[in-house]
């Protein structure tokens, strides 16, 4: 009979670490499962009552009946003008302050102050961006009701999102990547321009994701700023009003009667698959620029 050597048994403090470190692993599988668990149901649900009212005359034909019958055709179309509008305010001003924040400005009491603002902007409710499109876009800016002002209100609720994205990605370049490159002669600009932004790609998609997931989904910015319940034809200018797959899912779940029982779910699993295939597509281009990292 074989006997162990003493100094391979687990001692009793070896065996209580490891029990507690299985508890933390079940726990946190568990807390994993209560966050996954509930999205797939909601999204199974979504597919089995919404998927027998998927097909190509939905997908294009204008709203009927005040919305209550017919196609997404419309609200289709301007979520999607609604999103682009708001992705081409967005990006570029949000990565250009996280260049200016991460690069350029000092350390100080002022920069700190802009931070501290800038992440507590992205806790704002969206009703207050709602107001503030209203005051500062429908009215001071003279742009109406229209698409511009629906896209620059969604524009600046997430702005912080951009900002905090970009300028985390950012400051996770090597900054011996910027001191190679400053020995070597170049500016401070052709530094940012060649090196880093091309090593922060990801992040800055990471950024373009979660902006896309919250413009998509809002209701009241739009709303108060440049949607409609019901539109006849499709917009023909970034002045002109425009439906909305959230606004007209909001229609037809609780403002509308004698509504097919699988219109809202319908209605609902295309506003999923379009955010679906919106991130889907960003976050392969984010794979794709990670690939190409040498550290």
């Amino acid at each position: 009979m074989t006997t162990i050597d003493p100094m391979f048994v687990a001692t009793p403090l070896e065996k209580r670490n490891h029990t507690i470190q299985q508890l933390v692993r079940t726990l946190l599988l568990a807390v994993a499962l209560l966050l996954v668990v509930p999205a797939l149901l909601i999204l199974g649900v979504l597919v089995v009552e919404g998927a027998p009212g998927l097909s190509w005359s939905f997908l294009v034909d204008p709203p009927r009946s005040n919305g209550a019958a017919g196609g997404i055709g419309l609200p289709l179309l301007g979520t999607l003008w609604l999103t682009a509008g708001a992705l081409l305010l967005a990006l570029p001003l949000g990565v250009a302050a996280a260049i200016y924040l991460s690069e350029y400005a000092r350390d100080n009491w002022l920069t700190r102050t802009i931070n501290v603002a800038i992440v507590n902007l992205a806790g704002v409710p969206s009703i207050v961006h709602a107001l503030f499109g209203v005051g500062a876009f429908v009215h001071f800016l003279h742009f109406g009701k229209s698409i511009l002002a629906a896209s620059c209100t969604l524009a600046v609720m997430t702005l912080p999102v951009v900002i905090v994205a970009t300028r985390e990605s950012l400051q996770a370049v090597p900054k011996a990547f910027r001191e190679a490159c400053w020995s070597m002669g170049a500016t401070r600009w052709q530094t940012i321009w060649r090196v880093v932004l091309p090593n922060s790609g990801s992040g800055i998609l990471t950024g373009l994701i979660l902006c896309v997931c919250r413009a998509v989904g809002e209701t009241a910015p739009i709303m108060f700023t440049g949607a409609v319940f019901l539109r006849s034809m499709a917009p023909q200018s970034v002045f002109d009003k425009t439906m909305a797959l959230s606004l007209h899912l909001f229609n037809v779940s609780t403002q509308l009667t004698d509504v097919p029982h699988h219109l809202p779910f319908s209605v609902a699993l295309v506003l999923i698959i379009v955010v679906l295939a919106l991130n889907g597509t960003a976050i392969a281009f984010r794979m794709r620029l990670r690939g190409r990292k040498k550290w």
